[in-house]
């Protein structure tokens, strides 16, 4: 790809009549190999996981990480969860999980309850801190979706959602 013109490089990317400028695209991007997938994989995780925190920052949220998200989401679909459904739910061992809750807790976004038959269950609500972040997680993943998907087709989205579940089954 080095030393084409704009226009071979257009042509190099066309596949089914798409055509991608990637005279646009970093040029470590453009040099990339199938083997470099999994790279690429980590460069999108990190720029989305920068994205919600730029977002959460400008909404005056600055107490929580981008890990805490998938506990009160969790929360936002089920009322009351126990430590171990949790771990379970966001497919983290329980050790994290309480790591993570104990933060929430101490900012205040929820409360723990000793299970009152088995003091050894614990369960986790949100508080009303917790579910007033509700819309602003929503407003901030709405806009996170815009960006990912920005210049991609319905039929793409389905085709890279197809392929990802794939490579996460192989683990």
């Amino acid at each position: 790809m080095y030393g084409q013109t704009q226009k071979q490089a257009k042509a190099s990317s066309s596949v089914s009549g798409f055509v991608l400028d990637i005279s646009l695209t970093p040029n470590y991007i453009r040099c990339m190999k199938t083997r470099d997938a999994v790279s690429l994989i980590s460069k999108i995780k990190e720029k989305t996981n920068r994205f919600i925190l730029t977002e959460m920052a400008a909404q005056g949220i600055h107490d929580l990480a981008t890990s805490h998200g998938d506990i009160i989401y969790a929360l936002y679909n089920h009322q009351r969860l126990t430590m171990a459904e949790i771990a379970k739910n966001i497919r983290k061992d329980k050790s994290t999980v309480t790591a993570l809750v104990d933060k929430l807790v101490r900012t205040g976004y929820v409360a723990k309850e000793r299970d009152a038959a088995d003091s050894r269950i614990v369960h986790v609500a949100l508080t009303a801190k917790g579910e007033a972040l509700k819309p602003i997680f929503e407003e901030i993943s709405q806009r996170l979706l815009n960006t990912f998907y920005t210049n991609i087709t319905e039929d793409e989205k389905k085709e890279l959602l197809r392929i990802l579940i794939k490579i996460h089954d192989n683990f």
